[in-house]
């Protein structure tokens, strides 16, 4: 991580602190873990989580000053640990997961991605569990992945009330392939053990398309809760038929049949589009899927919420040099990936 401690004679001796948690592509069920749907209905989602991740680092310092950068945007803030930083858009996420933690004294803290904003690979809970992970090590409280998940929710749910589900900030807390079922009870995470053999056959068979950026005035999430609850006959069938994919493609992970698992992102993609028609207004995925699936794709579906970001593209390897021309013809952009077991990460560094 760059950056050095700012305050000129302010920095404090101690160990850095370094925290890293993945980003995650979510495979079907996504939608489920609305609290509007699952506290009634149950849910279940099967995600990953990917080989590139959001960072931090902390630096201690011998004063009460907060000082936060985005190594991304350009952005920082700084406010001492006795003021109430104003919750104004920028470093939101940051700041939140600051107030939990009562400090003594300050700290410079880093952040970056690996993942634009609002790409649908969850990006912004990786960013809040790094951030947890980082402040829970530096107060000496390390943190389990549940116990980390269940404060990034807090802090994005509650204390922003950022509208959305469970899942991202679960995924990225425990890493790797997982089937998760939310319900008032809590969240069960069970991991998938996939033959590395069938793990490195389905990372080659799969591919990240950017669409375009994410419309972040849409209100997709919340216009989907309304959905829920107002009892939208196209949504509620939609979602069930969503959640019912979770298990089957599971199922086909672990018994190795691809293909299967393909045709199943197809469907899950369908049946997003009858849960929200929404998803897709405004942007080129309907568009680049099309066309895909003309050049021998065989599945995929927009991830996160909607409203442009990264799709998941399903396609024999045989055929991907055409889907790829294809979509980049049509603006599409691939993104380079690799699957990542480690879920949320922290340790002290005594490098600068």
């Amino acid at each position: 991580m760059g950056g050095e401690p700012s305050g000129g004679g302010a920095a404090a001796e101690g160990s850095t602190v370094r925290a890293k948690s993945p980003l995650r592509i979510s495979f079907a069920g996504g939608g489920t873990d609305l609290p509007a749907w699952y506290e009634t209905r149950g849910g279940a989602v099967l995600s990953c989580t990917l080989g590139s991740s959001a960072y931090v680092t902390l630096y201690p310092r011998a004063d009460r000053r907060v000082v936060v950068r985005s190594l991304d945007l350009g952005y920082a803030i700084e406010y001492g640990l006795d003021e109430q930083p104003a919750f104004d858009g920028v470093l939101d996420l940051a700041k939140a997961a600051v107030r939990r933690f009562a400090a003594d004294r300050g700290f410079d803290i880093d952040i970056r991605s690996d993942a634009p904003a609002g790409g649908g690979l969850g990006g912004s809970s990786a960013l809040t569990a790094a951030m947890v992970g980082a402040l829970a090590l530096h107060a000496g409280k390390p943190l389990a992945p549940r116990a980390a998940a269940e404060l990034a929710c807090a802090i994005e749910r509650d204390d922003l009330g950022i509208a959305g589900g469970m899942q991202d900030q679960y995924a990225t807390a425990f890493g790797g392939f997982n089937r998760m079922a939310f319900d008032r009870a809590g969240v069960t995470v069970a991991p998938l053990r996939l033959d590395p053999g069938v793990r490195n056959d389905l990372e080659a068979h799969l591919l990240l398309c950017y669409v375009g950026r994410v419309r972040k005035d849409a209100g997709l999430i919340a216009r989907q809760t309304r959905f829920i609850e107002r009892g939208r006959a196209e949504t509620i069938e939609g979602m069930r038929r969503i959640q019912a994919e979770v298990g089957p493609m599971a199922e086909a992970l672990l018994a190795g049949e691809l293909e299967r698992f393909g045709r199943g992102l197809h469907r899950a993609f369908v049946h997003k589009k009858m849960m929200n028609p929404h998803i897709t207004d405004g942007t080129a995925a309907d568009l680049l899927y099309e066309a895909a699936l003309e050049q021998g794709a065989l599945g995929g579906k927009l991830l996160g919420a909607g409203g442009g970001g990264y799709m998941l593209i399903y396609a024999p390897t045989a055929r991907q040099h055409a889907v790829r021309a294809a979509l980049e013809a049509r603006g599409g952009r691939f993104m380079e990936f690799t699957f990542g077991e480690p879920g949320l990460q922290a340790w002290r560094s005594r490098a600068s």
